[in-house]
């Protein structure tokens, strides 16, 4: 029984499907033109997004660190 393997494939598993749903959610607000996104609610995705990167970038060399580690361990999944 590999118990590590399994959980690394579940997460994996789960980060591919929250990617491909935040990307599904986005691609609709940009279609709809608004923030009522139907399943959605009054979540604004595209501000989410943007507040997230704009956190990342007003860090500075600190925010674009956290942004190459999460690249490289994305990246070094596949």
């Amino acid at each position: 029984m590999d118990i590590l393997g399994t959980i690394r494939k579940w997460s994996a598993g789960l980060a591919e499907t929250a990617i491909s749903l935040a990307a599904l959610a986005i691609a609709l607000q940009i279609l709809m033109g608004s923030a009522n996104v139907p399943f959605l609610g009054s979540t604004d995705v595209i501000g989410n997004v943007s507040g997230i990167l704009d956190t990342l970038g007003s860090q500075g060399l600190i925010g674009l660190v956290a942004l190459w580690v999460l690249y490289s361990i994305w990246k070094s999944r596949k």
